[in-house]
């Protein structure tokens, strides 16, 4: 059975690394990009929440059940209905249309705080994440994570990818929260549609861009510590062949 594609960042850990697969192709763009899009236009256009809560969250349901139905993994169709079902909630019980976004702010802080703990750490998150998904470890931690900040070029494209991740969450908060604080709900949603699946899809091109040339690096290193020097299979029959003459001879 063919192993299904990783998505998110984990895709950048994939060798034949492919943009619109690492964000759920286009069936993913559609399920990410319509609950927000429905949630904006029904309140825009009716101002009733809970209408739009409601319609919301029925779309919720009707994607997991497509996605069930389709033999989709039913962790990730459940946590893209948890993801959703918590912004709704969040807004039907505080009566405030703006709260469907708290969740997404709470999220870009959280990255960029545990981001920014990796680097002090010098243990870049998207390494980890990268480097995890490629070579799973449940034990020698501290070896694991040594051999690959050993690789200078690879560290470097790691350390450049998470800076990158910090700015683009960074950018994020910096553009919306202004617009959630001077109650531009029309405003904000609109940037959470354009700064969400969109600049990911950017931002993970990127990080790719930052790693390409490291991986190719280390995966050319690989096979020269597992091919025989040049000449050697040539040597080796030359030996034999004598042997064998000798043999003959004998």
């Amino acid at each position: 059975m063919k192993r299904p594609p990783d998505r998110g960042l984990a895709a950048l850990a994939s060798e034949d690394f492919n943009v619109l697969e690492a964000i759920g192709g286009w069936r993913g763009m559609v399920e990410s990009l319509l609950p927000g899009l429905v949630f904006l236009f029904l309140f825009i256009t009716t101002a009733d929440l809970k209408l739009t809560v409601l319609a919301a969250g029925l779309l919720a349901l009707v994607q997991l059940a497509v996605r069930l139905l389709g033999k989709q993994s039913w962790l990730g169709a459940l946590t893209g209905l948890l993801a959703v079902g918590i912004c709704l909630l969040w807004a039907w019980l505080s009566r405030d249309a703006r709260s469907y976004y708290l969740p997404g702010f709470i999220t870009n802080v959280a990255w960029i705080l545990a981001l920014g703990a990796t680097l002090l750490c010098r243990a870049p998150g998207i390494g980890l994440v990268v480097e995890y998904v490629r070579h799973p470890v449940f034990s020698g931690f501290r070896e694991w994570l040594d051999a690959w900040r050993g690789e200078k070029g690879l560290y470097r494209a790691y350390k450049l990818a998470s800076i990158l991740w910090m700015g683009l969450f960074s950018l994020r908060l910096a553009i919306q929260l202004p617009l959630y604080l001077s109650h531009r709900i029309v405003w904000l949603g609109t940037a959470r549609l354009v700064m969400g699946l969109p600049l990911f899809a950017l931002g993970i091109w990127v990080s790719w861009l930052l790693l390409a040339g490291p991986f190719h690096r280390r995966t050319l290193g690989h096979r020269t510590e597992t091919e025989p020097p040049a000449g050697a299979d040539e040597s080796h029959a030359d030996r034999h062949g004598t042997s064998g003459a000798r043999d003959i001879r004998e």
